[in-house]
């Protein structure tokens, strides 16, 4: 039934009334010839014709009453519908007046007119004068009743097509008052009325029918013509109740799916338009929250803001995580931005954040500030993150991979990267917080960012990191322990190299060779402590012994000879020669010190029955 009146108001528009009144005169013509019939075959009289057309008269001036196609709130509607009349506002505000009055004005016209419809089919049925009392009380309850059954009902659902072009996607019907009773109401109303009309139906054609007794299956057939011509009105009386909850079921999906765009309609005048009005401002306050979150994310990580608008408050509380810290910084930055202006410094630094903000998102990192030229990047806070350490080091290659295909020589950057535990929470006051991480952790991973400009290498991590680390990654080098600026004890420090393909980096095949390093640093021959550094290898593996200092001295000797990976003190994890021998070392200590070394392995291999083999020891071949 709506999309028959949407067609109508389409097709005929400022002619709608008259179409109105068409489809009400079909409709109530069904509804009260039956009633006709059922008189005049209670009368035991054959005036069928005569009261049709009397019927069909009479009908014409009820429908003419009940719609009034020339009032002025009508006039309003037609002259909007036409495209030359008030605004849409004051056209809307006319639609709920008129229906307020049509409603009164049917429920009075249709109490008397089924009272002088009776009394006049009565009359052409030769119905005495006792009995038209009787058919005027049964006339106007009649009448009271599909007047109560179609009228709230037909009303709004003949509206709601011009309400709904009237209000189109905005919100100027939402603040309309709305009338009584209720939905409920109505609706219950509307059930009662129902039932009183096919009760008092049957009660009329009982006696009508009394010689089919002998055949009930005649009941069956009463049955069927009752539901064919009171079906289609039943059907138009309960359609508009089911349009608006049919809205909102699908309004609920939508929002339930996060479309906040779509307003439901407000064109029902009762608590159905009052509830729809409010969805639509829970909508549209859902819509805000996502538009201020999007905008707050465009200056603050998405997860903070997602997390405080989740959350309900503007601070996180302080707790105390182990996180991972990274630090961007782009490579002789300054002297590019005094040869460029303002707009190409800041496109090119945009273009940089371009690949850098998705890679660390991805990654499960965030984005804690920005620093002029490099950035401030934590894993593992304010959200809980398992694998942090491997996530940063992968977000860091990553980046620098994509840095390398779109900048290639022309930018450079350097990436420090730092584990450690930190206090992660709110700081500031009044008007101006942010998310900031307190502890030792940031400021080892700002001073190992700047430690890239000293060892040429784009990425380094401390050996914090490389602890945390579930599974390293392949070429990583070891690149010595560095005094940072604030710091009294050195700082392991390693570089990863970006460039190695993943298919190698998963292949990569190691061994793990035992580390043999003394308590006390030895003294050479001439009186001086010297790191003294030997090696010794058997089958694939490589063993390797040092002195006082912790590798580093034998990695940069063997760093260009293959893939060296340090798995950390007491123990080096050294990937297979395939060579099956090493070159000789450059000289590293005086010969003193090589040959007290030698030996140092020779027991060593012993002790773990393990047969020395060709391979340097103290810088001589041994065989």
């Amino acid at each position: 039934m709506d999309r028959f009146f949407q067609w109508m108001w389409v097709r005929y528009g400022p002619r709608y009334s008259w179409a109105i009144c068409a489809l009400a005169y079909c409709s109530g013509l069904v509804a009260y010839l039956g009633y006709t019939w059922i008189v005049v075959a209670f009368e035991r009289s054959d005036r069928y014709v005569t009261a049709t057309v009397a019927m069909a008269a009479a009908m014409l001036v009820r429908i003419y009453l009940m719609v009034l196609p020339g009032s002025k709130n009508v006039r309003l509607i037609e002259s909007w519908a036409a495209g030359h009349g008030p605004d849409s506002m004051q056209a809307l505000s006319a639609t709920y007046d008129y229906a307020r009055t049509t409603r009164i004005r049917m429920l009075v016209t249709d109490v008397i007119w089924g009272a002088l419809i009776a009394i006049i089919v009565g009359t052409i049925a030769g119905a005495p004068g006792w009995r038209l009392v009787q058919y005027v009380t049964v006339g106007a309850t009649y009448g009271m009743a599909i007047g109560v059954m179609a009228m709230h009902s037909f009303v709004e659902g003949a509206l709601r097509p011009a309400r709904t072009a009237m209000a189109g996607d905005t919100g100027i019907g939402d603040s309309l008052p709305r009338s009584r009773p209720t939905f409920a109401a109505w609706s219950a109303l509307s059930i009662l009325a129902v039932g009183f009309s096919f009760g008092t139906g049957g009660a009329f054609v009982a006696p009508v029918l009394g010689p089919a007794r002998e055949y009930p299956i005649v009941a069956v057939v009463i049955g069927v013509v009752f539901t064919l011509i009171c079906g289609p009105l039943a059907l138009m009386s309960v359609s508009p109740f089911m349009r608006p909850i049919r809205d909102l079921a699908e309004g609920t999906e939508r929002v339930a799916a996060g479309y906040y765009s779509q307003r439901l309609p407000v064109v029902q005048d009762d608590d159905l338009g009052a509830l729809a009005a409010s969805f639509n401002r829970m909508q549209a306050g859902l819509a805000e929250r996502q538009r201020l979150q999007a905008a707050f994310g465009t200056y603050v990580d998405p997860v903070l803001a997602g997390r405080l608008l989740e959350q309900g408050d503007y601070v996180f509380s302080a707790e105390r995580r182990e996180v991972t810290v990274m630090f961007v910084d782009v490579r002789d930055f300054t002297p590019f931005a005094e040869a460029n202006t303002a707009e190409d410094t800041v496109a090119r630094l945009n273009a940089l954040f371009e690949i850098m903000v998705p890679a660390v998102v991805n990654a499960g990192g965030h984005i804690n500030r920005f620093l002029g030229d490099g950035a401030m990047v934590v894993f593992g806070a304010p959200n809980d993150l398992a694998e942090h350490a491997d996530a940063a080091v992968n977000a860091a290659v990553r980046i620098h991979r994509l840095v390398a295909a779109q900048f290639g020589a022309g930018l450079r950057i350097g990436i420090g990267i730092n584990t450690g535990v930190v206090i992660a929470g709110t700081i500031g006051a009044g008007p101006h917080l942010e998310f900031s991480l307190i502890g030792d952790t940031t400021n080892v991973a700002a001073r190992v960012e700047q430690l890239t400009k000293v060892t040429g290498d784009t990425i380094l991590l401390t050996d914090q990191t490389v602890d945390a680390m579930v599974s390293r990654p392949p070429g990583l080098v070891y690149r010595g322990a560095h005094v940072l600026k604030g710091k009294s004890a050195p700082t392991a420090v390693f570089s990863v190299n970006p460039a190695l393909p993943h298919s190698r980096l998963a292949s990569t095949t190691t061994q793990t060779a035992v580390v043999d390093k003394p308590e006390e640093p030895e003294e050479d021959g001439h009186g001086h402590s010297r790191p003294g550094v030997f090696c010794y290898w058997h089958g694939p593996g490589l063993a390797v012994g040092m002195g006082s200092v912790c590798g580093e001295i034998l990695l940069g000797e063997l760093r260009h000879r293959g893939r060296i990976e340090p798995a950390g003190l007491p123990a080096l994890v050294v990937p297979h020669c395939r060579r099956r021998r090493l070159c000789c070392l450059r000289r590293v200590g005086c010969r003193h010190r090589r040959r007290r070394a030698g030996a140092r392995v020779r027991e060593h291999a012993a002790r773990n029955g393990a047969e020395p083999g060709g391979g340097t020891v103290g810088g001589r071949r041994r065989g």
